[in-house]
């Protein structure tokens, strides 16, 4: 069941690999299919070039695997969490893109100090810090995702959400370039950030921004 949403993880994680965004099997996406209550996650482990179809888990938020032979990802607390208790969310990418990481390890949030970080929200909070694939790192990262579509995970991580994985893999390159300027602006001096008002203004423009629908 789902084998284009299974493809569609499959094509996402190898993006994640070819774009230099992660190594090896680090990081997982998910699928949340809303209307039958399923999660299609990657699998634990398997390096993401070389994930089959059938590697990939169908399972509940509550951890019922409901197909597949392979162990889910060891973060799929994680993912369950936010589409238990997000109704906004139905695609999650957790990576170890590099200099989102180097905020996260210095347990810094990103600050709006460039307007495109509106795609996530106001800001950018680190979650506290929490051992991989436990249940106090998903709650970690759900409380400091919210009210937003991204969130670091201290000494880490990031980890993106989105209605679909096109949008947040979108969310992840753009949390990835503002993190990017922002520790090449911090080297130089002071960041100038700005103002709620006007990000309140960004995250207005954004919902127009594009090409309308016909």
């Amino acid at each position: 069941m789902y084998s284009k949403e299974k493809q569609q993880l499959i094509d996402f994680g190898n993006k994640l690999i070819d774009e230099n965004y992660t190594l090896g099997t680090g990081g997982n996406l998910s699928l949340y299919i809303r209307k039958t209550e399923t999660m299609l996650i990657t699998p634990s482990g398997i390096p993401f070039h070389a994930i089959q179809l059938e590697d990939i888990v169908s399972m509940t938020v509550a951890g019922k695997i409901l197909e597949g032979n392979r162990k889910p990802s060891s973060e799929w607390r994680m993912h369950a969490i936010m589409y238990e208790k997000r109704q906004d969310l139905t695609a999650i990418i957790h990576a170890h893109t590099i200099y989102s990481t180097a905020l996260a390890i210095l347990r810094q949030p990103l600050p709006a100090s460039h307007y495109m970080i509106a795609v996530a929200g106001k800001d950018v909070r680190c979650a506290e810090y929490a051992s991989f694939g436990t249940e106090e790192l998903a709650d970690n990262v759900f409380q400091a995702m919210e009210d937003r579509k991204a969130v670091l995970l201290a000494n880490h991580g990031v980890l993106t959400g989105g209605t679909s994985l096109a949008d947040a893999f979108n969310v992840l390159e753009e949390l990835e370039y503002c993190s990017k300027v922002h520790l090449i602006a911090s080297s130089a001096g002071t960041p100038t950030i700005m103002s709620e008002q006007e990000m309140a203004n960004m995250a207005k423009r954004f919902k127009t921004y594009g090409q309308a629908d016909k």
